[in-house]
């Protein structure tokens, strides 16, 4: 995937998954982006762990595969500042 690519896809999962989470109202778009970014390479190794495919393009899969790995990231910031 290009770059182009990485950051709608990045920005889309960031955005769905801190509403998901209920993050929203406290992310704005780079955190969103950076989020989802991440959130990429997260849910990428989390489906290559479980014998599943990571992310394969700009497609549906690894929107879905980004998203999960967002709210995933997001849970475990959540899990952080609880301690």
């Amino acid at each position: 995937m290009n770059l182009i690519s990485w950051l709608i896809i990045g920005c889309l999962a960031g955005w769905i998954g801190s509403m998901v989470t209920r993050d929203n109202d406290e992310m704005g778009f780079w955190a969103n982006l950076i989020v989802g970014i991440i959130g990429a390479l997260i849910g990428g190794f989390i489906f290559n762990l479980i014998g599943g495919y990571g992310i394969t393009g700009f497609n549906l899969w690894s929107l879905f595969v980004s998203v999960i790995g967002s709210i995933v990231l997001l849970w475990i910031i959540k899990y952080i500042k609880r301690i």
